[in-house]
């Protein structure tokens, strides 16, 4: 999310034990169904490596089990209300396969509240072959003003720029703890750190990061230290993390939540502010969420999220990120709101891109029947999107939701 979660509105558990993580975190890093075979050899080039050990078949064992529209609904987040779910809309996401859900807005009933709302999730989630596929579940937890999760259990997490002063040991710690929280709510993935770098110079000026306080510093190495610190410590609870916005929200004016044609006419794909991101890949982020802004000197005809330029082409060949890239929120931004929800998946999958978040899950069935189409068309759109389906079940595998025993 860029900023949905601030002031006055919302946004946008597993059985087995932890297995052997894809990547490690470090802080050293800072400077549809039917035959198929059950190989890890089988993974397409680009997806992200399975654990190794007796569990490294189970992502493609799920992946050839699975139904059509089963794998397409990995391709899905969607949101649901952490203090109201909305019934009709859980059920849209349960009628399309949907692999993963956002918990938005604000809920201050803490983390037993929580793990209810969670655990009824999960028990309706996908069964695949006779084994569950459990959801990611995810929510905003950076601290300041976008904290969606609260009350008893739950710490008051400061905003970002404030850890960015602490050290990165102790931001570190208190990163392990927070997460530790988020997991006994059944919360196992944060759409957090903020890896954005604000100038000093536009500070609050800057409307989706600067203006609240969530970026943790105005240098790219500040930024880079003390987001793999926060990454690191949500990595030792076993929460996957997500380094957002790239390639970088830090040098705009408008929001792209509340405001259309937001541009960076600054960043470079040489620029100093992509290191944080060049750090968090390098310490193992499993997911990276992609921005709504048009970066001129980059893509000037796209929008990030939109753009193969960036996706393909600077994230996954020059950075070399291998996990999952998930879309900023496609479905209430009105950054997108001029292109047909349908449409929104397709450039988005299209570019490169594998997770497509919407907080509002009534537009995933236009955008499920658009990928459908398309995967009839298209045998390399097909191609394309069976690799992004084992991306986000290699991620799942990560983080214990996939059972193959």
């Amino acid at each position: 999310m860029t900023s949905q979660q601030a002031p006055s509105h919302g946004p946008r558990a597993g059985r087995a034990r932890w297995p052997v993580p894809l990547l490690t975190l470090s802080l050293a890093a800072t400077g549809l169904g039917g035959a198929g075979v059950s190989h890890a050899a089988t993974l397409p080039e680009g997806s992200a490596p399975a654990a190794v050990g007796a569990t490294a078949t189970c992502a493609d064992k799920v992946f050839t089990a699975m139904s059509g529209p089963q794998r397409i609904g990995q391709l899905f987040m969607g949101g649901i209300n952490a203090s109201k779910p909305d019934q009709k809309r859980i059920q849209v996401l349960r009628q399309y396969h949907v692999g993963s859900v956002f918990l938005a807005g604000r809920s201050s009933a803490g983390t037993k509240a929580v793990k209810s709302l969670t655990d009824g999730l999960q028990a309706k989630a996908d069964t695949v072959s006779g084994h569950r596929v459990g959801l990611l579940v995810s929510t905003d937890q950076e601290g300041g003003k976008v904290q969606v999760l609260s009350g008893p259990g739950f710490s008051t997490i400061p905003s970002a720029l404030v850890q960015g002063g602490w050290s990165t040991s102790a931001l570190r710690s208190a990163a392990a703890g927070w997460a530790k929280q988020l997991k006994s709510a059944g919360v196992n993935q944060n759409l957090a750190p903020v890896a954005d770098v604000v100038p000093a110079s536009l500070g609050t000026g800057n409307a989706p990061i600067g203006k609240y306080g969530r970026e943790y510093g105005h240098t790219a190495a500040t930024v880079s230290s003390h987001s793999v610190a926060f990454a690191a410590g949500f990595t030792q609870s076993k929460v996957l993390t997500t380094f957002k916005h790239f390639p970088g929200l830090g040098y705009v004016r408008g929001n792209t939540d509340t405001t259309a044609n937001v541009v960076d006419s600054v960043t470079t794909t040489k620029s100093a502010s992509l290191t944080p991101f060049s750090a968090g890949i390098k310490a193992g982020t499993p997911f990276v969420m992609v921005s709504l802004a048009t970066y001129s000197k980059i893509d000037a005809k796209h929008q990030a999220v939109f753009s193969p330029t960036v996706i393909n082409g600077l994230l996954r060949k020059t950075m070399g990120f291998k996990g999952v890239v998930i879309s900023d929120d496609l479905g209430n931004a009105v950054a997108v709101k001029s292109v047909a929800a349908g449409n929104r998946a397709l450039n988005f999958l299209s570019a490169g891109g594998d997770l497509v978040l919407t907080v509002e899950p009534n537009l995933v069935p236009a955008m499920a029947k658009a990928v459908q189409t398309r995967m009839t068309q298209s045998s390399a759109f097909r191609a394309q999107v069976d690799q992004s389906v084992h991306r986000v079940l290699a991620a799942k595998q990560q983080a214990g939701l996939l059972y193959c025993g």
